[in-house]
């Protein structure tokens, strides 16, 4: 999956013959997971027509303030659309717009929402020779990077003109790929390798039934996606669970019991960088398992237990440079209790919520929690769904660790 996946791209596009090209564009970012709008120079309509942007982006394409059939409608909020975007991508970017850009000359809707434009922005050029080699073009380009944009290099090539040489816009491919790669090397966790635990346990009692909990696993799915949103590569250790993932930096390894995410932790454990433990496992286990489906004979019926092998104490007695990070879902005493287990789990962070919080707790789509860390610092939340939690969490470690 690519890392431009539910992410807001705004296309700007301006009047150079390169503007056919952006019909491919906007199919590969829409291929690619993103949400796309498109602004247009009044001039760029010449190449390509809004119609198409449009039917392509499934969005309406600005090009200027108002309707231009009705001239008394809402104007294009300039702010809004560029305070939407998480990227801004200006391609081709023509000499004239380039220079507009680098000089704050605001004439058109495109400019006011560059000059709005709180998010990245990317600018791939496109125009003649002599006219990219022009003191003023390089001028345009040094100005623009000062200012923080990226450039997406031109190519050499055959232009418009006939002449062959540095100027050609870089292919719809060759765009996305850098816009990616850029991205992807700017990502604070990229490079590191997160360990996840999620789901419950399910512990046999005979070939049909077993104990477990009501844990879906909603939240450990959630943080896995927010840790490979920052570029890690995440492995995610999940018991039984309905939840799926598509991020492709996520590598899902399904268990059944707590032996099963035991043994699949402590296989993982020692490469990885942070370790977050949030599964449900199970504190016992029958002692025995039946072969056969236990018939119901008796008024009652008792199954001998015994301990699962803790999990999370294991992997803080071997910790060394790790980032290892609880949870604690309590029912009374609460931030007592997890201080508790903070400290004798060797634990860097530890994750409470508790029960009698309403809206917190399995199955639901959010989570009230309190962040501990090892300096004993308590963080209280409110209540949020379960992704904002993720990613909360996953900024403090930032913070605490790799700021």
């Amino acid at each position: 999956m690519s890392i431009l996946k539910d992410k807001n791209i705004l296309l700007g596009i301006t009047a150079g013959i390169a503007a056919y090209k952006t019909a491919s564009l906007v199919r590969l970012f829409i291929k690619a997971g993103a949400n796309i709008k498109v602004v247009m120079t009044p001039a760029s309509k010449d190449f390509i027509t809004p119609l198409t942007l449009s039917t392509l982006s499934k969005n309406p394409v600005y090009s200027s303030f108002t309707s231009e059939e009705d001239e008394n409608e809402v104007w294009n909020n300039h702010v809004e659309l560029g305070l939407w975007a998480d990227y801004f991508v200006i391609a081709p970017a023509t000499a004239n717009t380039l220079s507009k850009m680098a000089n704050g000359v605001c004439d058109n809707l495109l400019m006011a929402t560059y000059l709005s434009a709180k998010c990245p922005v990317y600018f791939a050029p496109a125009m003649d020779l002599d006219m990219y080699k022009h003191p003023s073009t390089k001028n345009s380009f040094e100005k623009l990077q000062s200012f923080g944009n990226v450039m997406i290099p031109a190519t050499s090539g055959e232009l418009a003109s006939g002449l062959v040489g540095e100027g050609r816009m870089a292919e719809p491919e060759d765009i996305i790929d850098f816009i990616e790669k850029d991205i992807l090397k700017q990502l604070p966790l990229r490079g590191k390798k997160v360990l996840i635990t999620a789901g419950p346990t399910y512990e046999a009692i005979d070939p049909v039934r077993f104990i477990g909990n009501h844990s879906s696993g909603k939240m450990g799915f959630k943080i896995a996606n927010a840790a490979a949103q920052l570029g890690a590569e995440v492995i995610l250790v999940s018991g039984p669970s309905k939840e799926k993932v598509s991020h492709s930096f996520i590598e899902v390894i399904p268990v059944v019991s707590a032996q099963d995410m035991y043994t699949a932790v402590h296989e993982h454990f020692a490469s990885c960088d942070i370790a977050i433990m949030s599964a449900a496992v199970a504190d016992y286990r029958p002692k025995e398992i039946a072969n056969h489906k236990i018939k119901k004979k008796e008024e009652t019926f008792s199954i001998q237990l015994e301990k699962t092998k803790d999990i999370l104490k294991s992997v803080g007695e071997i910790k060394t440079n790790h980032v290892l990070v609880g949870f604690a879902l309590e029912t009374n005493n609460e931030l007592e209790h997890a201080k508790r287990k903070l400290k004798s789990k060797n634990l860097d962070l530890i994750v409470l919520n508790s029960l009698r919080d309403k809206g917190a707790g399995f199955g639901v789509s959010t989570n009230k929690v309190t962040f501990i860390t090892k300096s004993n610092e308590v963080i209280e939340n409110a209540l949020k769904s379960k992704a904002e939690v993720a990613k909360d969490l996953m900024q403090l470690i930032l913070k605490t660790h790799y700021a």
